[in-house]
């Protein structure tokens, strides 16, 4: 039997050395310098550019906090892909792009993000670490977590290179990823009700869906023409597929499938992926055939969503990143709950090192974080149906953005996600939000059933440019804002406005297209808010034509 060595003691012991494990430490020690971190990684490092993980995408919150909140913008500028934003092509079983309808922006909005390598970031992010006096132990397997039921120590062991290792830590947080190191050990997994599932795969060389067209017109729609900067999303009914360009010259594509509506087992090896693409969007195929020898890995995940019964325990442990929950990649949520989770777990480690009475914080930042989980989830669960629904479909991504920005993204931008007080003092607007949200979708999707017809027309060649929407990309520049109390919280209303009035015209706008249409839960909700006078409509008749 191998003895293992007692390591020193550590204020906060983190499983896991991937992206959340290791901002986490970066946030812990930006709070407080004296802080004693070790982060246990299973792999040895530095890990592979490119062919590593899934996740490259960004999104506000997400970017927020490594640029600003974490002070890493400088790194992301230089080595890693400004985002053109979100792009959509209604293209099921077409190759000319041209021809299909396509949502996104002209220009890139006020407030962006980035395309993220995640091996160069995450070998960043533990150089990073190490230099601020964070340990770092990599190649290390753990075999043991002894959690405390009292005031005492946590205990972990661990294995690296054949040697076994314990220490000690007041608290212990698993950023271990699916493996949910803790959460398998107190039987925490909870089934979220959604059943989809993802092939993903790299290779070498650029996707460019310029590439696709020789038409003047479609080519100058974009300034600059830089499709590829984008995270392009090419849909159809219950499917989508993502192609995001890597830094370290290789290309991330990804195919998300209800599991019903499109089974894994048509997709589950490169070659059945190929002739699935080959199938419902040939120009990709096309695109990816040349580049056959240039393949760096494949994988997949079944029902690759899951819930979390607790993330934040008041016995000094908690879960953060895929260790805890995980949405669906749509949106690109994941590291923007890394950034909440990380969040709340650093105010809980820093208010107990300084003495306060913390242990309540846990269960209301618990409440809080899966609130946002909820809310979020809402927008995947039971939608894959509309994926394919050229008229419907920008609608949805048109609202989805509007409540995203309006207050989740409001919330973390002006430093008050963790902010109590304020929270309080906004509850009945928050849980109207989320009410009109949770209507909302349950529209979408009816709404969705009772057109009962195929997906767009592909000859279309329609544009539903959201930068020509004033209100949208203010909404996106707003978050920039610095404000005070007062103008924070009037803020917050006039984006509780600004949502009432595009669920208002939405449900006008589905009844003039089903009159028979249900929309009474959402008319209800409406039914109780004053109506704004006078106010410009916000679906101009491009966007009403799109329904």
């Amino acid at each position: 039997m191998t003895t293992a060595t007692d390591l020193t003691p550590v204020d906060v012991l983190i499983l896991g050395g991937g992206l959340a494990g290791l901002t986490l430490a970066l946030q812990l020690k930006q709070r407080d310098a004296d802080t004693r971190i070790r982060v246990i990684e299973r792999r040895a490092h530095p890990v592979p550019e490119a062919a590593f993980k899934i996740g490259e995408s960004t999104v506000e919150i997400a970017a927020n906090y490594f640029g600003d909140v974490l002070g890493l913008r400088e790194h992301l500028d230089q080595e890693h892909i400004v985002k053109f934003g979100f792009r959509f092509f209604f293209s099921e079983g077409h190759s000319a792009p041209d021809r299909c309808a396509e949502l996104g922006a002209s220009q890139s909005l006020p407030t962006g993000a980035w395309q993220i390598d995640r091996g160069r970031f995450e070998n960043f992010l533990a150089e990073r670490a190490q230099s601020l006096g964070i340990e770092f132990i990599d190649g290390a397997v753990v075999k043991q977590i002894e959690l405390s039921e009292d005031d005492s120590a946590h205990r972990v062991e661990w294995e690296r290179a054949g040697e076994r290792s314990t220490a000690q830590a007041r608290w212990v947080v698993d950023a271990s990823g699916r493996a949910g190191l803790i959460k398998r050990k107190l039987g925490l997994a909870e089934d979220n009700g959604h059943k989809a599932n993802a092939v993903w795969f790299r290779v070498k060389g650029m996707i460019d869906p310029h590439d696709w067209s020789a038409n003047a017109d479609w080519l100058g729609r974009c300034t600059p023409p830089e499709r590829w900067r984008s995270t392009n999303h090419l849909v159809g009914p219950g499917y989508w597929v993502w192609l995001i360009p890597l830094s370290s010259g290789s290309h991330s594509v990804g195919i998300v499938c209800d599991a019903e509506m499109h089974p894994l087992e048509t997709m589950n090896s490169f070659e059945k992926a190929m002739d699935w693409l080959a199938q419902h969007q040939p120009r990709v195929h096309q695109a990816i055939e040349p580049m056959r020898n240039e393949l760096q890995d494949f994988a997949f995940f079944r029902n690759f969503s899951y819930g979390c019964k607790q993330v934040f325990s008041a016995k000094r442990w908690a879960l953060t990143g895929e260790a805890g929950v995980f949405l669906d990649p749509f949106y690109s949520p994941g590291s923007d709950f890394i950034a909440i989770s990380n969040t709340y777990i650093s105010r809980l480690i820093e208010k107990d090192r300084a003495g306060e009475a913390w242990q309540p914080y846990a269960g209301v930042y618990e409440q809080l974080y899966f609130s946002f989980y909820e809310s979020t989830m809402a927008m995947y669960r039971g939608q894959y149906g509309l994926f394919g629904d050229a008229q419907l479909m920008p609608l949805k991504v048109l609202w989805d953005y509007s409540y995203y920005w309006g207050v989740l993204a409001a919330l973390f931008f002006g430093h008050r996600i963790d902010d109590l007080s304020t929270l309080s003092r906004l509850k009945p607007e928050l849980a109207e939000a989320k009410a009109l949200n949770f209507a909302m979708q349950d529209l979408l999707q009816r709404w969705c059933a009772a057109n009962a017809r195929p997906h767009a027309a592909v000859d279309s060649s329609a544009f539903l440019d959201q930068a020509r929407l004033g209100w949208f990309a203010e909404l996106n520049r707003a978050l920039r804002d610095d404000l005070d109390d007062a103008a924070f919280k009037a803020r917050m209303r006039s984006n509780l406005v600004c949502l009432r009035q595009l669920a208002r015209e939405l449900m006008t706008l589905a009844r003039e297209t089903h009159p028979a249409l249900d929309v009474s839960a959402l008319g209800a909700l409406l039914a109780k808010a004053p109506v704004a006078d006078k106010a410009e409509p916000l679906l101009t008749a491009e966007w009403k034509g799109a329904a």
